[in-house]
């Protein structure tokens, strides 16, 4: 089934790398849908007024969507795009837009991710950077293990010389209950080979702090 207003992963459709599959599973979003009629219930609300009627359906579709992560590869993305290339300095993409869910409270967390790699004969297609770090985004994740994920994944794909990874992040379960702190952001780093010794280390934090002109 289409649906144009949203467009989600169908989990049993055999996904291969990252196809985007604009179906869904009805089954599925019975399935939840129920679950979350139930919750509307428990938390003292009336899933039969009307504005709370297709409710159940839409935020099974937006969880589907939130979590579509799991139904990709992340390897195969950047297997896909990947050309020989004599090319031996950083090669960065910034300030790329990362839109999680904390495990913990299933609370948003949102940011900027800064990923970097020193190619050892092989170069990625640029777009497939943000596309992996979407795909571990796409999960149940806590910003850790985001980083690593990312990390590794572009390690073991493309054994580069060393890869970098910083995330900068607002926590929605921090700013909307318990310190309740709107202002504070986390920050994540994660790196490997030559990105461990700290001249390479600098000048990529450097070049990730400055701004085109």
């Amino acid at each position: 089934m289409i649906d144009d207003d949203d467009n989600i992963p169908d989990r049993d459709a055999g996904i291969n790398g990252y196809q985007k599959i604009d179906r869904y599973n009805p089954e599925l979003i019975a399935n939840l849908s129920g679950h979350y009629h139930e919750v509307l219930k428990e938390i003292g609300e009336d899933p039969e007024r009307e504005g709370l009627l297709k409710t159940p359906e839409r935020v099974a579709k937006a969880m589907l969507y939130l979590t579509h992560g799991y139904d990709l590869d992340a390897q195969s993305i950047l297997k896909s795009a990947m050309f020989k290339e004599e090319y031996s300095q950083m090669v960065i993409v910034k300030d790329i837009e990362v839109y999680s869910m904390c495990e913990h409270h299933m609370l948003p967390f949102f940011g900027k991710a800064h990923v970097a790699y020193i190619p050892n004969g092989y170069v990625v297609g640029l777009s497939k950077i943000p596309r992996i770090v979407d795909v571990f985004a796409r999960r149940l994740q806590v910003q850790e293990r985001l980083t690593n994920e990312i990390r590794d994944c572009i390690q073991e794909t493309l054994n580069p010389i060393g890869v970098g990874v910083v995330i900068e992040c607002r926590h929605l379960c921090m700013s909307m209950r318990g310190v309740q702190k709107q202002n504070s952001v986390t920050t994540t780093s994660a790196f490997t080979g030559e990105f461990l010794k700290e001249k390479t280390r600098t000048e990529f934090l450097n070049l990730i702090s400055s701004r085109l002109s």
